[in-house]
């Protein structure tokens, strides 16, 4: 299948206010050492591509980058380094300010984690669906309003409700009225920031099936973002594992979770509860995760926590090889377990 989205070398770091701020920094410049302002890698050299049409899962921990990742490849931050590649051009080289007049904003949309908390609650359903409609498409009146109503028709939001405002609504109307809003500019990539964590298990199950619905009727390609493996796993094509801002396996879902490859997606997979009681052996953690400031970029970045943990993954940073059909992995001793 043909690229969609083709993601290389993509960096974000963000600065570090240093210890003693700007009274230190001077001690620091006096005393004849380097003022450099730490970095937190948010996102490390991460590199993946989404086909045409596919469903793409990125799961980690919280504070593994995930949520960076997004903001930067739908440009609402931008990039320190890198490029990101939608359909034939580099959305990198557009600064973040821009981006939101640009005319492939409307290809790329974003399905927010907390619905309630990303609709304007000034803001009827109608107007929050028609505010994207009204910048992206330009269009007014008659057309506008028949757009709406088929967009929330299509989220299976009741007519009725487009007059009411988000604390008039519950959970799953509130997460109905953001996934309308997104599709409501007819976008060919969907990124999806953990759209079911707010919700019920029951409503996300309606949630889940109205995503896998709208996939299969408008032909759009899915980033989906989640913590929950077993999410990804019932909805995702493939998936990509991230720690500590680096990709560490990427593949299948099903061959993902059936035999993963890497110690940190080991124990994720692990952690799934599984009706049948079958599953990958536990795999419990030592150590604590290291700091994402200024990281040695020799050091691999799951040493200290990883049972396989030897001296060669402290002094090199192993890279994200392929392994196998479709198998990406970033651990030395991935292919000799």
């Amino acid at each position: 299948m043909p690229a969609l989205l083709d993601v290389a070398e993509l960096i974000k770091r963000f600065p570090v206010a240093a210890p003693g701020g700007a009274l230190q920094g001077l001690r620091r410049r006096f005393a004849g050492g380097a003022d450099r302002q730490s970095q937190v890698h948010a996102v490390d050299d991460v590199s993946f591509v989404i086909a045409k049409g596919e469903t793409v899962g990125l799961v980690g921990e919280s504070g593994c980058g995930k949520s960076s990742l997004v903001r930067v490849l739908t440009r609402l931050l931008d990039p320190t380094s890198g490029s990101i590649r939608f359909a034939t051009r580099d959305l990198s080289l557009i600064a973040a300010r821009d981006f939101a007049h640009d005319r492939d904003r409307g290809r790329i949309q974003m399905v927010f984690q907390d619905s309630g908390e990303s609709i304007n609650p000034r803001f009827t359903a109608f107007d929050a669906i028609a505010d994207p409609v009204q910048r992206l498409k330009r269009l007014g009146g008659r057309a506008l309003a028949a757009r709406v109503e088929q967009a929330a028709t299509q989220c299976g939001l009741p007519r009725e409700l487009l007059g009411r405002y988000p604390h008039q609504l519950s959970g799953g109307q509130r997460a109905r009225v953001g996934i309308a809003r997104a599709i409501a500019v007819e976008p060919e990539l969907l990124v999806l920031d953990e759209p079911t964590a707010a919700l019920d298990v029951s409503v996300q199950v309606v949630i889940l099936k109205l995503l896998r619905q709208l996939k299969a009727e408008l032909g759009m390609s899915y980033l989906f973002v989640s913590h929950d493996l077993s999410v990804v796993r019932l909805l995702c094509d493939r998936v990509l594992v991230m720690y500590l801002g680096r990709i560490v396996e990427a593949g299948p879902a099903r061959d993902v979770f059936n035999r993963p490859l890497h110690p940190y997606t080991k124990a994720l997979v692990a952690a799934v509860p599984r009706l049948d009681g079958n599953g990958v052996a536990r795999l419990r953690l030592s150590g604590e995760p290291r700091s994402p400031i200024d990281p040695d970029p020799n050091v691999c970045r799951f040493y200290g926590r990883c049972p396989r943990g030897a001296d060669l993954c402290r002094s090199e940073m192993p890279p994200l090889r392929r392994i196998g059909e479709g198998r990406e992995v970033a651990c030395h001793f991935a292919d000799v377990d």
